[in-house]
């Protein structure tokens, strides 16, 4: 996928994630990018805090890209939901995503996303984190079925699509970057993009 760009740059970017959120999100700075897949093996190590997992994998994912793409400027990006410091991923299917949801109601949750910007070409590496406290409404097992029949949000982490019918479970959020609970926080991405020599406006 290419967009018509609203600057020229000297470097591509990538997007290192199939995630159409992602992507969807980085259609807003309006940059020609493409889309390549990150082959990373994403299982928690023994003990990993959220906040460690969420940044050793967006690492991970944005220098797996870039081995392919050297020249290019290289976008990854992994988020964990922390409950309790207990991380929680992607349920995958029903069953899972009910638990979890069960496990976090009531409850602050905090959802880490990482991002990392990477050109092997200039030697640039960097990672953040964007932190988005999110307070749990007490839901009942009938909300938590009719939320995740009407969503299936099995491939979001914690199971929480705050995009879409997912805002109805919450009773608050804390977060200093908008788009970080959707899955790339915009504000931290466009400027690592600046620090990169990508020009966005």
């Amino acid at each position: 996928m290419t967009l018509t760009p609203s600057a020229p740059n000297s470097r591509s970017v990538v997007l290192g994630s199939t995630s159409r959120y992602r992507r969807e999100l980085l259609e807003r700075l309006r940059i020609p990018f493409t889309v390549s897949a990150p082959d990373v093996d994403e299982t928690p190590l023994p003990g990993e805090a959220p906040q460690a997992l969420a940044r050793r994998l967006a690492l991970a994912k944005a220098r797996a890209v870039a081995a392919l793409h050297p020249d290019a400027v290289v976008i990854g990006s992994d988020q964990v939901a922390d409950l309790a410091g207990q991380p929680l991923g992607k349920p995958g299917e029903h069953a899972r995503a009910v638990q979890q949801l069960q496990q976090m109601r009531g409850q602050t949750v905090i959802f880490q996303t990482a991002l990392a910007v990477v050109c092997l070409a200039s030697g640039y590496e960097q990672v953040d984190l964007a932190e988005v406290r999110v307070l749990f409404r007490d839901l009942s097992d009938a909300e938590i079925e009719a939320y995740l029949q009407a969503e299936q949000p099995y491939d979001c982490a914690g199971s929480a699509k705050s995009e879409g019918l997912g805002i109805a479970l919450l009773e608050s959020i804390d977060n200093d970057d908008p788009t970080a609970l959707i899955g790339l926080p915009l504000i931290r991405t466009a400027r690592m993009l600046r620090q990169a020599g990508v020009k966005l406006l």
